[in-house]
């Protein structure tokens, strides 16, 4: 796994701000008002990021600053 650090570095280059990728409210609206990503509804934010069909690197990068798989 790549450096934390310089994963978020990208994320926020990505999102064109900085926020908070482990809080699942920022992330949510960070997709929805950036990227017009709706994520669909899961128990919890990982579940909903991984079953998300989306070719956004941002979204790549946010399960992998999170660990999800």
């Amino acid at each position: 796994m790549e450096d934390k650090e310089f994963i978020l570095q990208r994320i926020c280059n990505f999102a064109g701000q900085e926020f908070d990728p482990n809080s699942d409210e920022q992330v949510e609206n960070i997709l929805r008002k950036k990227f017009n990503v709706y994520l669909p509804q899961r128990r919890s934010m990982n579940d909903s990021l991984v079953s998300c069909i989306s070719d956004h690197e941002i979204i790549k990068l946010i399960k992998e600053y999170r660990g999800v798989e």
